[in-house]
């Protein structure tokens, strides 16, 4: 899962944007990610799901919702 990119849940933004630093493995407690302004940050996973994954760049503003990758609810509000 290194280098790909969640969705994090946030109070304030509803969702942040962040990319897994660190590869996980299963019963790690945490997933290592970074948001995009460069705060580092120990994600708990244990015992919450893995957060949901973003779908690719090109998937962006695309009209038939789909199409995407991922279809959850982080997802359809940032298309």
């Amino acid at each position: 899962l290194q280098y790909n990119r969640v969705w994090i849940p946030d109070n304030k933004e509803v969702w942040q944007s962040a990319e897994i630093t660190k590869n996980y493995k299963a019963g790690d407690r945490f997933l290592h990610v970074q948001l995009e302004d460069g705060t580092e940050l120990p994600y708990p996973v244990d015992p919450a799901p893995l957060p949901p994954l973003q779908n690719p760049d090109i998937l962006v503003g695309e009209n038939d919702l789909t199409a995407l990758s991922y279809l959850h609810e982080p997802a359809v509000l940032h298309n």
